[in-house]
Formats: structure tokens, C-alpha cells, sequence
């Protein structure tokens, strides 16, 4: 395990947060830091084909091995982290044999990682998890799933006994600003589908994701004398509070599970003139998405009524649910499934609060179901991953690589 150790920090010590606010591809230039270590290392493991663009976009290819064809499938993570937390001087901390307990982060700042709170941590009792030293997110999403990648593809390099399709491999800038998938090149990369490894917890493996948007409202005001105000002022933060209060209280993230949709508000600025409020909207069922999206212009159209015409409604949809792709290509999720249960994995089916690159390119020609790359409490001074999940995956990664070559496929790519 020491050996995914040493690959998974010299991947999150460089720091690779991407920018919202930025139009380049990729949205900040550290990306390319790492963009570049991949490309070298690759070609050093062995890895054939091996090209990045220029927005640093990643493939390379693992030749088949074998006489007969097999479809072609591929393995694909990102290298950016969040926005939402400093990624800069990551310092990990190794906790061999983790006991149960509360795990100190920061002593100085008395930040605790513990099982009271994040009641996942008790599942991981005696393994190795790496942790932050509370001051940084760590990255494992999705440093962890490149490292997986990356050292099962070192794996079947080392042991050609291990017979296999042609397999590829794709690295993305960018994901946790929903643009992974945008200037992925589906045709270059020439799979028939593949698996994105950006899951949580080992055994995760999903195929549901939400609906989503994002949007942008603007509202203007006229800034007066408050003590001459009356009949006159119109005061824009006040109207943002009556947007706000106006959206369904109970349909916000820290209140729904499951497939339940929701508005989140993440962002408020304003003052007498001028006030905006960015916000997200999620929902797995497509009807239900809409709904959602027209209520916000209903709001806007009531506010504009009883104000006048302030307010103005941006709303840019993001990604989708790849259900409706993977259903008629269900074995590919099969295929998965008996991986894990191959090797003693239960798999946890369920829908993924969230997008992946998968679902944008799922939309794209390329069905990308999502597995599980182990990591937990993402984006933020708790997260934290087990090594033994992240060995985990590189042994399903190899097992889903093994199995798709000893099946039979007709025309279609369907098992026959």
C-alpha cells in the first residue's frame, strides 16, 4: 500500500483548485502542474498513446492483450479541486490502525475529525486513512481516483497474465466548476464507455444523478434619504430577502436526501441599488426539475408586480440525469456490479447527490456509470480517505478490465 501512498500525495501536494470566475480552459494555470506530471508518468509506467490538448485534457491508451476483439472501455478522473476550500500547502496526516477515536487535525486550532460527528469513520476501524492537518481540503476527490487509475493501469502493465481489451484512460480539468466534460473529445478518446472512479465510500457505483442548474438573479433599487424615503426607495437587498423567503424552506440540502430535489443559495451580495443572488437547482426527476426552474421565474414575475420591473432571472442549465443513457446499456453496470461482488465488495447502488463528468458525458455518446474512489467529506478540512478503499478500486478497476475480456459481445457491444 506504501506505493499508493506515495502516488496519492505527490498528486494532492500540488495544488489544483479551479476558478468559477475564470473563462480559460483549464480555469487556472496550477492545473497544469499536475496536467504535466501525468503525462510523464504515464508514458513512464508504460502507458501507450499518451497526449494532452490544449486545455489539458489527458489520454493515453493500455493496448488489448488478447486475440479476439472486446469492446474498448475507459477509466476517467479530474485533477482540479474545489473552489469552495483552500487547496494550497495540503499537509497530510497517515493514521496507521485507526482505533475508533477522535483524530486530532489541528491541535493548535483544536479541529477534530470525529466518528461522534462523521459516524462513517467507524466503518474504516483498523485500516490506514489519510487525513488533513486542518487547514486544507485534501483532494481526494479525485486525486485518489487518478491514483487508482494510474496504478492499475501499472498493474496490468506488470502482469500481461491478466488478459484485457484495448482500455483508455482520460484526466480532466475543471469538474468541480461543472466544465470536466465540456471540451472532452468523446471521438478521440474512442471508448465504447467507461467508468468515471470520483464515488465516495467503497462500493458506491451509480448510475442516477441530478438534474441541474444554476442561477442568477439581479435586482436594481433607488437609494434615497431615509428620512425622505417613503413612496420612493426601493431597497434591493430587501427584495433579495423576499426572493429568498419565498423559495420552498424546506427544499434546501441540509433538509433532503435521496432523490429529493432542492434550491440552494450560495451566494447573496447587495446593497440600496443593487443586490444579486446566485443559487443551484437540483432534482433526479426531470418534471420535477422543470417545476423548479419555472417557480423561480414565477417569484421573479410576482416581485416585478409588486415592485416594479427590478428583478431579472439568469438561468443556465448544467447537466442531466444519465439514467436515461446508462438504462439501455445496463451491463455496463452489470459488468461493475460483479466486480465488486468478486471481490467481497457489497455495492452500494444508489443515485448521486451531485454530477459527475460521467453525466455530461454520458449526454455526450460515452455511458459513464461512477464508482466509488473512497474518499470522504469532500471539499472541505475533513476529508479524509482510507487506503484501503483506494486499493480497493484499483483491484475493481482491474477486475471490470478482466472481466470485459473474457465475456462474449454481439454487434451492439451487448453481452451475448
Amino acid at each position: 500500500m506504501q506505493h499508493i501512498i506515495d502516488r496519492f500525495i505527490s498528486y494532492i501536494t500540488i495544488d489544483t483548485q479551479s476558478d468559477p470566475n475564470s473563462d480559460s480552459t483549464p480555469s487556472t494555470e496550477k492545473q497544469w502542474d499536475l496536467a504535466h506530471k501525468l503525462v510523464e508518468e504515464l508514458k513512464e509506467i508504460g502507458m501507450k498513446d499518451v497526449v494532452i490538448d490544449e486545455n489539458a485534457y489527458i489520454m493515453a491508451t493500455l493496448p488489448s492483450n488478447m486475440d479476439k476483439e472486446v469492446p474498448t472501455i475507459g477509466f476517467i478522473a479530474h485533477f482540479d479541486t474545489s473552489p469552495d476550500f483552500s487547496g494550497n500547502n495540503v499537509n497530510p496526516q497517515i493514521i496507521k490502525n485507526y482505533d475508533g477515536g477522535d483524530i486530532t487535525l489541528n491541535k493548535e486550532e483544536n479541529i477534530v475529525l470525529s466518528p461522534s460527528y462523521f459516524e462513517d469513520l467507524l466503518q474504516y476501524k483498523g485500516n490506514t486513512l489519510i487525513t488533513t492537518d486542518g487547514t486544507t481540503l485534501l483532494g481526494a476527490d479525485d486525486k485518489a481516483g487518478i491514483t487508482e487509475i494510474v496504478t492499475a493501469m501499472e498493474h496490468l502493465i506488470k502482469h500481461p497474465e491478466i488478459k484485457h481489451g484495448k482500455i483508455r484512460v482520460g484526466f480532466t480539468p475543471d469538474e468541480e466548476i461543472g466544465r470536466g466534460a465540456h471540451k472532452f473529445d468523446v471521438a478521440a478518446f474512442g471508448a465504447d464507455w467507461a467508468y468515471t472512479m470520483d464515488g465516495s465510500q467503497i462500493g458506491e457505483l451509480e448510475y442516477e444523478n441530478f438534474n441541474a442548474a444554476g442561477a442568477k438573479i439581479s435586482i436594481g433599487g433607488k437609494s434615497v434619504h431615509p428620512g425622505y424615503a417613503i413612496g420612493k426607495m426601493v431597497n434591493a437587498v430587501l427584495i433579495a430577502n423576499d426572493f429568498i423567503s419565498m423559495l420552498p424552506q424546506d427544499e434546501v440540502p441540509q433538509k433532503t436526501t435521496g432523490r429529493e430535489g432542492f434550491f440552494h443559495v450560495h451566494h447573496l451580495s447587495g446593497e440600496i441599488e443593487h443586490a444579486e443572488i446566485e443559487l443551484i437547482v437540483r432534482d433526479h426527476d426531470l418534471e420535477k426539475f422543470n417545476q423548479r426552474k419555472a417557480l423561480l421565474q414565477e417569484i421573479t414575475d410576482k416581485l416585478n408586480e409588486t415592485y416594479g420591473p427590478y428583478v431579472t432571472l439568469e438561468i443556465k442549465d448544467q447537466y442531466f440525469n444519465m439514467r436515461e443513457k446508462i438504462e439501455p446499456v445496463m451491463h455496463i453496470v452489470d459488468i461493475a456490479e460483479k466486480a465488486m461482488k468478486s471481490l467481497n465488495i457489497a455495492p452500494i447502488i444508489k443515485p448521486i447527490r451531485g454530477g459527475t463528468d460521467g453525466s455530461q458525458l454520458s449526454f455526450m455518446g460515452l455511458p459513464c456509470p461512477n464508482i466509488f474512489a473512497g474518499g470522504h467529506n469532500f471539499h472541505g478540512k475533513y476529508e479524509y480517505v482510507p487506503v484501503e478503499s483506494m486499493q480497493k478500486a484499483v483491484d475493481v478497476i482491474v477486475k471490470i478490465c478482466e472481466l470485459t475480456g473474457n465475456l462474449n459481445f454481439d454487434a451492439e457491444n451487448k453481452i451475448s
